[in-house]
């Protein structure tokens, strides 16, 4: 594990990429943040579970409707 400043890391931010690609961490200490670089061996990919929001979801079609019918409602008004 290696900490450096972030104005450090600025300085010599490829050296510390490399650091980081030889499986080791490196901590970039900013003020009351501290953020890491690693490496990751394959791409990750985080789905988030269907919740509550998805279930209350409308069909695109009907958002559509709706707009159209709320254009030509204003429209209505303005003529």
């Amino acid at each position: 594990m290696t900490v450096v400043s972030t104005k450090e890391f600025i300085t010599n931010g490829e050296k510390y990429f490399d650091i980081a690609s030889k499986d080791e961490q490196v901590y970039i200490k900013g003020g009351d943040c501290m953020f890491i670089i690693t490496k990751v061996n394959e791409p990750t990919r985080k789905y988030k579970e269907p919740d509550e929001d998805l279930r209350r979801a409308i069909p695109m079609e009907q958002v559509r409707d709706g707009v159209i019918a709320h254009i030509r409602k204003r429209h209505a008004q303005n003529v």
